[in-house]
């Protein structure tokens, strides 16, 4: 019987403790002789010297343990909101997940958006309400405002215990046991007596598990209605049913930081998360993760879908194990584990691989990334023209790792624009490619990456394109669309002559024209093109049809057909209440609107729509207003007509 297989995501908003969670995770598992410190750049899965410096998590990392019979993909997600692609690849390849919720600061933006995601996507979900080691944040609060934000009901599992206003101990409800420190540091579980006040506290978190267990298991309630004790293996049944459903999510408390409630949290991980799927060996499996290694280039992180020992892997493939950077080779890969993979030609995110190594076409069911709207872009150029080649060639590599990067280039001028989320991503990515790829490039400061949105029907208008004896013309109108996707219509009349590569090269001309934009400011948003008419010399090159309809492009709409849209966000903020006079008069100067405002006589707290270019540079700026004590984030809302 092949052992079973949990794949497991832990999200949170930036400083929940999220990634201090997984190094006591993988010390409680015995991966690692002492936990890392996140604050000393000691983490063990943020191993990027990015992530080092900036103490946050940049690229999703992965371990593997084994955990009561059980062995574990574990993949730790960025909080960071400008590494949000990274989440959605992670869930792309996990059936549960740990949401972390930090008790001094509750249910933050980032943590409803990852709840939101991991409903969306099905993802079953576990939550560890983290930093109770602080005797000041309060459980109960916290769990009041886990259930008003996420609309679902708590079940507690696993709490702290105090002594002289200092936690001493994890007590688990559903062994009935006391967890405290060895001399190592490992969670010990003793057996609480029935005349300690402790064992109040626990028996009455069983009666309440037991009570919302029944309503999902016949045996349980059939014992509980009958007033007869319900065993812990019941309960575990009727709790695993209840781990399902959307109504219910099951939480444990404790502190990561001092490495209480670890053990019971992963006990939960065993019983509670499900396993992934049968794939019934249809598929080698699926790419969810690139990434680039400067000594060895670049590895796909796949999920295998097939088990397969060494001797009929596809030629030129090999797999291993990676812990963080590290990589060990196996012999064997199996349905649903998660490995990284050498391959002899380039992999695409969500490829999909055949038994023989070859790419098949998607079901119609499988996950597919969501789209993504880069909101700045910076001009980016190389300092010698040698390395030209090599800087376009890293760009693309950065790119296809990351969805949420765009590179638009611009051979004429001998320059890139970089499309980012925003600029932690930005400056990340300009780090690596000088780090990783040792590509020598300058950099412009970066802009809002606008959209430009057509506002009438323009054309039909001709343009001629001639080289040579070489000639092309073709005849092209555009009108808007409600929505921001792209189409690109062929009258009938050629398309049964056209070559498929003449065509492909006509939609894909006009398509990058309109992620180009007419004005520079951003993609051209919402917009329908039909090619009238299309004719060419004998033996025309596809790159001078191209130029023909990129060039019609830019003809064919004048600066007063196209109308700017702009970046608009949302601004969540938290400072002492003697700060916040100016802290909302500093967001109103800037074109900001409260739309909220919350406080409890110490901390203030407000949620503002606000334009994002007049927001660069806000860090530094609400430092200044708040003498360093203020908290902020931004979420992308959505684009809104500029107004001069």
């Amino acid at each position: 019987m092949m052992q079973p297989i949990r794949n497991i995501a832990i999200l949170a908003h930036v400083d929940a403790g999220k990634t201090t969670l997984s190094e006591r995770i993988l010390f409680t598992a015995g991966e690692v002789r002492r936990p890392g410190n996140v604050e000393e750049g000691l983490a063990t899965m943020d191993y990027l010297p990015e992530e080092k410096e900036r103490g946050i998590t940049i690229e999703s990392g992965v371990a593997h343990f084994e955990w009561r019979g059980s062995w574990f993909n574990f993949i730790d997600t960025p909080g960071h909101v400008d590494f949000g692609a990274e989440v959605d690849m992670a869930l792309s390849a996990v059936e549960g997940a740990v949401l972390v919720v930090s008790a001094a600061d509750g249910v933050e933006t980032q943590t409803l958006s990852a709840w939101k995601k991991l409903r969306a996507r099905g993802v079953r979900t576990i939550i560890f309400i983290n930093k109770l080691d602080n005797p000041d944040f309060s459980l109960d609060e916290t769990l009041i405002g886990v259930e008003e934000a996420f609309g679902t009901r708590p079940v507690l599992l696993a709490f702290p215990e105090y002594r002289q206003g200092k936690m001493s101990a994890e007590l688990d409800v559903i062994s009935g046991t006391r967890l405290s420190h060895s001399a190592d540091s490992q969670e010990i579980p003793r057996h609480v007596a029935k005349n300690n006040p402790a064992a109040v506290s626990l028996q009455r978190c069983y009666n309440e598990a037991i009570d919302f267990a029944s309503s999902f298991d016949d045996g349980v309630l059939e014992m509980a209605m009958a007033g007869t004790s319900v065993p812990p293996a019941d309960l575990l049944r009727g709790l695993s049913a209840l781990a399902a459903s959307d109504d219910y999510v099951l939480c444990y408390a404790g502190s990561a930081l001092e490495n209480f409630g670890v053990r019971s949290l992963m006990t939960g991980l065993s019983f509670f998360l499900p396993s992934p799927p049968d794939f019934h060996g249809k598929y080698l499996g699926e790419v969810i993760r690139l990434r680039h290694f400067p000594e060895v280039g670049e590895i796909s992180l796949f999920r295998s879908m097939a088990d397969v020992p060494c001797k009929a892997w596809p030629a030129g493939f090999a797999f291993f194990r990676m812990k963080a950077s590290a990589l060990d080779p196996v012999l064997e890969i199996r349905p649903g584990d998660i490995y990284a993979m050498c391959a002899p030609r380039k992999m695409e995110l969500g490829m999909l691989l055949g038994l023989d190594g070859l790419d098949c076409e998607r079901d119609a069911s499988m996950m597919r990334l969501p789209p993504y709207s880069p909101l700045l872009q910076t001009q980016v150029e190389c300092r010698a023209v040698e390395d030209y080649e090599r800087v376009e060639r890293s760009l693309d590599t950065l790119s296809r790792m990351d969805p949420s990067f765009k590179v638009v280039p611009h051979p004429e001028g001998g320059f890139w624009v970089l499309q980012t989320v925003g600029e932690v991503q930005l400056e990340v990515l300009l780090a690596r490619l000088r780090r990783e790829f040792s590509c020598d490039v300058c950099s412009g400061s970066p802009e809002v990456q606008w959209q430009e949105r057509l506002l009438h029907r323009v054309g039909p208008f001709d343009n001629v394109f001639q080289s040579g004896t070489l000639k092309v013309s073709v005849s092209l109108s555009a009108e808007p669309l409600p929505d921001t996707e792209h189409d690109v219509r062929l009258k009938a009349d050629f398309l049964e002559d056209a070559p498929r590569e003449i065509l492909a090269g006509v939609r894909s001309a006009l398509l990058e024209a309109a992620e180009t934009g007419i004005l520079g400011k951003g993609t051209l948003a919402g917009v329908r093109f039909e090619v009238h008419s299309l004719e060419y010399s004998e033996n025309v090159p596809v790159a001078m049809i191209k130029k023909a309809c990129a060039d019609a492009v830019m003809l064919l709409m004048k600066p007063q057909d196209i109308v700017l849209y702009e970046p608009y966000m949302e601004l969540s903020l938290e400072c002492p209440v003697e700060f916040a006079g100016k802290v909302t008069d500093d967001i109103q100067a800037r074109g900001g609107r409260i739309r909220e405002v919350n406080g409890d006589g110490c901390t203030h707290s407000l949620k503002a729509e606000v334009p994002l270019r007049r927001f660069f540079g806000y860090s530094t700026a609400v430092r200044s207003v708040s003498r360093g004590a203020a908290q902020y984030s931004l979420r992308f809302l959505d684009f809104r007509v500029h107004k001069m």
